[in-house]
């Protein structure tokens, strides 16, 4: 009797144990208790539409791609703001994740454009020739970081974690806060190519509320600007103008509803490039861009009466001659 109940008195902590040893179990318990496993790192921008490898990235793979500091000043709405910038080059993580073109296309990249979008669906347009190093050159980051007083840190919460930049806009309309989304496209156009050969006229259409064909003599008609590149003057009629004085058709409801439109440019041959209207705009970009009809006080010849000049581009690939078209596009949402 007295060995029976000795097991009985063993077994009852035995049996607590044991069922301490479970539940510890049960819940997760062990040596990794004091070692969690380290969260997996949130995304923060996602990269999509035409290009090769569509990506949702993460900050540190933003921060791992090489990185530039730069100084930007704009106006805003509560005054004059400078700030110093470090981030990825725009261009640069396009160009990573993979622009998809078709080699068929001479200088395809420049009928495509993105779409830079925030997490309040605010959003702005880059022409893909304004990017890029061979043609406008401008120098867009998307930014991560922020000197203040000589020390560096992430953004804060108001414009970060991400930030594209617009340098040399005038305002900073363009300078997307809380960056979430970039979308590349191709250009949509109605206009049909003439075949090639010299031409006598082109149109102005699409989101305009006064369409309008225009010949030598009609431009002639309008303020005369000249624009000299190299050695060579142009003389013709700013593009800005011409744009604007057709009525482009913006939703006043849409915060900076402009900066979601850009033109297509079309020659007889079909050749097509893109100039988003935030370049062109006296507000933003301010570029000097014009219609050409004639060059060191000669008409224009071989070229077509009329020609788009893009005097701050490093390379002429945006000067689209034998112009035939025109056309103003909002980019769909």
């Amino acid at each position: 009797m007295r060995f029976a109940l000795d097991l009985r008195r063993l077994a009852s902590p035995l049996f607590l144990l044991a069922l301490l040893l479970f539940a510890t179990a049960s819940c997760g318990g062990g040596d990794d208790d004091n070692n969690p496993p380290p969260p997996a790192p949130q995304t923060v921008l996602s990269v999509s539409g035409d290009v090769t490898a569509p990506a949702s990235l993460t900050l540190a793979q933003i921060q791992a791609l090489p990185a530039s500091t730069q100084t930007v000043s704009f106006a805003s709405g509560t005054g004059q703001q400078t700030h110093t910038y470090t981030g990825a080059s725009l261009w640069t993580l396009l160009n990573q994740i993979g622009i998809t073109t078709d080699p068929a296309v001479h200088n395809d990249v420049l009928g495509k454009y993105v779409i830079a979008t925030g997490s309040d669906n605010y959003r702005s347009l880059f022409a893909m020739g304004e990017l890029s190093p061979d043609f406008g050159n401008r120098g867009n980051q998307v930014a991560y970081a922020e000197t203040i007083n000589g020390t560096s840190a992430a953004l804060t919460t108001t414009d970060g974690p991400l930030r594209v930049t617009a340098p040399g806009d005038i305002k900073g309309g363009r300078y997307v806060s809380n960056l979430v989304k970039l979308e590349v496209r191709t250009a949509t156009s109605t206009v049909t190519a003439s075949g090639g050969g010299t031409t006598t006229k082109f149109q102005l259409s699409g989101a305009v509320t006064k369409p309008a064909t225009y010949d030598l003599a009609a431009l002639q008609a309008l303020p005369v600007v000249t624009r000299t590149v190299g050695t060579t003057t142009y003389t013709g009629v700013s593009l800005w103008d011409l744009i604007n004085a057709a009525g482009i058709q913006t939703d006043s409801s849409v915060k900076n509803d402009l900066l979601g439109f850009y033109l297509v440019a079309t020659g007889s041959d079909g050749y097509r490039v893109v100039v988003s209207l935030a370049e062109l705009s006296p507000d933003f970009g301010n570029q000097p861009d014009i219609v050409a009809y004639a060059m060191n006080g000669a008409p224009l010849t071989t070229t077509g009466f009329a020609r788009l000049v893009i005097p701050g581009d490093g390379k002429a690939g945006r000067y689209v001659s034998n112009l035939v078209a025109l056309e103003v596009v909002s980019a769909a949402r």
